[in-house]
């Protein structure tokens, strides 16, 4: 059969860089570090004391008092990027089939913050369950997307990705073949997550995952240096409206790029480290250009998954240049987590949206906080250190990668 082309023609952003897309995107390409001491809860006995958290987000903003209360954090942030992408699409709900609409989102974790709440007042109560009646249906990872179909009456296709860290690239992804094999006409499509709380960098912690440099949280998160010593936990949301390019034009749509491939694979190696010689995420990178039938030469610049951990890092690099070979050294490659922590679940949903921006604008945001060359990597390869770079970019690559050794990119290019 003949593949439907998809587009994306919304965009929506709550991060710790800024609650809009504009804020988000110029944060990027002006290299701002959204980390600082935690606000949220006093981290004094925490190993790692900082985060990269959504600051001046009010529910309260957005939501009734009431309706407030019954949703967690991620749910909030989800909802509001969700909102902000319908409005940027200009999508009409009056000539819309709403039976051909629908929503896959991502998240690695859920509510953890209702979790967290609901269990330590039972554990400090006389044993008597006293449960808030919306406590599961706050905390299941599945809720957000729930209440997006609600909120917007989509009544296509609606279900939540889990796979860790890739949990939003593979809902695009999701919403992408949807579309392309004619089951679907539009999708917000995206991800949220909310860890930034006690249970979250607890746990954290308890995995030696997150960078402790509690005197400089700014330059915490530095990936591709010789000093990284771990990821910086972020929190927020993407959205993305992916609409049928027909669909789109024939409603005189903006587009912003084309969604051309994607790609799936597993590690099948250790619950939380890299392969070390980076074969999944060497497999998947190819996997979503044959998917695109793209080229390696045909990609200008690769968001990578880069955290900022010691050995995720180099299993990365290992792996662009075993797919891209020479091409390797013309591409730009960046890591925005950088700049905006890592948002788990979030992660793809707002890195892609990078890489949409980047194709729409031709720059390439920064890796910002290099420091020291690190001699496991390439110094050839041009990691766009410490500064946006302006080149024409045809077409970008998003990778993310998860705990349990999951892998998803997704390609896009811009819109002929």
């Amino acid at each position: 059969m003949e593949l439907k082309r998809v587009v994306v023609t919304g965009l929506g952003a709550i991060t710790p860089l800024g609650n809009n897309v504009n804020d988000y995107w110029n944060g990027l390409i002006n290299g701002v570090s959204g980390s600082a001491r935690i606000t949220r809860f006093n981290p004094e006995k925490f190993k790692t004391q900082f985060a990269c958290e959504v600051k001046n987000f009010k529910a309260e903003d957005h939501f009734d008092r009431k309706e407030a209360r019954k949703l967690d954090p991620f749910s909030h942030y989800g909802i509001v990027a969700a909102q902000q992408a319908y409005t940027d699409s200009g999508l009409d709900k009056d000539k819309i089939n709403h039976d051909r609409c629908g929503v896959i989102w991502g998240s690695g974790i859920g509510g953890l913050e209702t979790f967290q709440m609901e269990v330590s007042g039972f554990a400090k109560g006389d044993g008597t369950p006293r449960f808030n009646p919306f406590f599961i249906p706050k905390m299941i990872a599945d809720i957000c997307s729930g209440h997006i179909s609600i909120i917007f009456n989509f009544r296509g296709p609606n279900f939540t990705t889990c796979s860790a860290c890739a949990s939003s690239t593979n809902a695009l992804i999701d919403a992408f073949n949807y579309i392309r094999l004619g089951k679907a006409d539009v999708f917000i499509a995206g991800g949220s997550e909310a860890a930034v709380n006690e249970a979250g960098v607890g746990g954290f912690n308890a995995m030696h995952a997150l960078s402790v440099r509690n005197d400089s949280p700014e330059t915490a998160s530095r990936p591709f240096d010789k000093d990284r010593d771990g990821f910086v936990l972020g929190e927020g949301s993407g959205a993305l409206i992916l609409e049928e390019l027909e669909h789109a034009k024939a409603r005189g749509a903006k587009i912003y790029a084309e969604i051309v491939g994607g790609g799936m694979t597993a590690d099948a190696h250790h619950i939380t480290a890299p392969h070390p010689e980076g074969l999944g995420a060497l497999n998947v990178m190819r996997n979503a250009l044959v998917d695109a039938n793209l080229k390696p030469e045909d990609i200008d610049y690769i968001n990578v998954h880069g955290t900022s951990t010691p050995l995720g890092d180099i299993a990365e690099s290992k792996a662009i240049k075993g797919v891209f070979g020479d091409s390797a050294y013309k591409l730009n490659i960046s890591s925005t987590k950088s700049m905006t922590g890592h948002l788990l679940g979030a992660a793809g949903a707002i890195e892609a949206m990078a890489c949409i921006l980047a194709v729409k604008n031709d720059i390439v945001p920064p890796t910002i906080n290099h420091f020291t060359d690190d001699p496991e990597f390439d110094t050839k390869l041009n990691f766009t250190f410490n500064k946006a770079q302006k080149r024409v970019v045809r077409a970008a690559l998003s990778n993310t990668f998860g705990f349990g050794g999951h892998n998803a990119s997704l390609i896009v290019k811009k819109y002929q």
